[in-house]
């Protein structure tokens, strides 16, 4: 399912280095296109103030997918929507975590056995962490996201 996903993302993974444009994607390709806001509110059916309250809710971050689409759809385009990891694939994000976990579990069980006098070496805690991450990452606990 991980590598389903990966593949369904790929597309994407390059849309990271993207930057959104200040005033949003809206205002920007209006003015690009050279269409005023009387013109793109006539093709919505709305009003030129209504189209400004789109914008500034996108720049602000307010503004519901919904309203992208319709106004995507307006002017010929198409909303392209997806959440994608910020380094590395789904399955890279979900090794990073699970070494986090294994790695914590280790090194605290470690510590309570050193208490005891029976700590192990660096080399065997190593080896555990990664065994325990494969192990965590394989059953994909729910615990990962805590």
């Amino acid at each position: 399912m991980i590598e389903q996903l990966d593949q369904k993302l790929k597309p994407f993974l390059k849309t990271r280095t993207v930057l959104v444009p200040e005033r949003g994607w809206i205002n920007t390709i209006r003015n690009s296109l050279n269409m005023t806001m009387a013109q793109l509110g006539t093709k919505l059916n709305i009003t030129r103030q209504g189209v400004r309250k789109i914008e500034e809710s996108e720049a602000n971050g307010t503004v519901t997918l919904n309203t992208l689409k319709e106004v995507a759809a307006t002017i010929e385009l198409k909303l392209v929507y997806a959440l994608v990891p910020k380094e590395g694939t789904i399955d890279d994000l979900i090794e990073i975590k699970a070494e986090k976990l294994a790695q914590r579990i280790v090194l605290r069980t470690n510590q309570n056995m050193k208490l005891e006098d029976q700590g192990i070496g660096d080399e065997k805690i190593s080896k555990t962490i990664k065994e325990l991450a494969n192990e965590i990452k394989r059953e994909m606990r729910k615990s990962l996201w805590d």
